[in-house]
């Protein structure tokens, strides 16, 4: 098989096919928790690192005002070209979520599969929160979804997944390549492999993560006050959780205060 090495990033096409097929219960949760835990009415919505827009788009066209940003333009180029194909509005650009200020304060935000881990210095990830917090009304909260470092169980270090229509397969996998504690950072390896009537290849990328244990990740909100933690939810999506040595996949909800 044919092995293209680079971003995952620059093939938004095969990015948005594994990874949009799995967007209603995000969808649904992200609407329901609007209107459990932020004050008055959600209309307007903010996504760093909004990618290729798999879920902007689809709450677009459930009647929200939307808006993104992310680093990689060709991923913005395809947002882009999606919402004017179907004639949708959208404020959509090229920037670094550490590093934005949006003109006009949003009702929510939210950034929900690990793109904050992506920020590898708690300089950053605060300099990334202050920003989000800046965009937001009072009272609007950021629903932030990533994987925790469990301290009481092994973590999880590879994950498969795959999805199909028509004559197009993809095949996902992710897996760890190192770990160095110290520094909290680990390098993971992540491949699509691409099934067409005509063409098999795969694209392979290689990034790092920033870990956060429970207790890191609560000092890591001391240092921006602006927000307080407002509840904690799992990828099941289900019922609000409690933090311990074993959580692993959580959604924050951090809501925006008046400082």
């Amino acid at each position: 098989m044919e092995i293209i090495k680079g971003s995952i990033y620059d093939w938004p096409k095969y990015y948005e096919f594994i990874y949009g097929s799995d967007w209603q219960a995000e969808c649904d949760f992200l609407r329901d928790c609007f209107g459990f835990h932020a004050d008055g009415e959600v209309h307007r919505l903010f996504e760093p690192a909004c990618g290729t827009g798999r879920l902007i788009y689809r709450l677009a066209k459930r009647g929200f005002e939307v808006g993104g940003i992310d680093l990689n333009p060709e991923a913005v180029r395809y947002c882009q070209e999606r919402f004017d194909k179907a004639n949708l509005e959208v404020d959509v650009f090229v920037g670094d979520m550490c590093d934005f200020a949006c003109p006009t304060p949003w009702d929510a935000a939210f950034n929900t599969i690990n793109s904050f881990r992506h920020l590898l210095s708690d300089e950053l990830a605060v300099r990334h929160l202050r920003c989000v917090a800046e965009c937001l009304r009072p009272g609007g909260i950021y629903v932030l979804g990533l994987h925790l470092t469990p301290t009481e169980c092994p973590p999880q270090e590879n994950e498969t997944w795959s999805h199909r229509r028509g004559h197009l397969q993809v095949n996902a996998s992710m897996w760890l390549v190192g770990r160095d504690p110290p520094k909290r950072c680990e390098t993971f390896a992540l491949a699509f492999d691409v099934f067409t009537p005509t063409r098999q290849f795969r694209i392979q990328d290689e990034f790092q993560f920033r870990t956060y244990t429970v207790s890191q990740f609560e000092s890591l909100l001391k240092e921006v006050p602006e927000f307080t933690l407002a509840e904690t939810y799992d990828f099941a999506y289900d019922l609000p959780i409690e933090l311990n040595g074993t959580t692993e996949d959580v959604v924050f909800i951090l809501k925006r205060e008046s400082v």
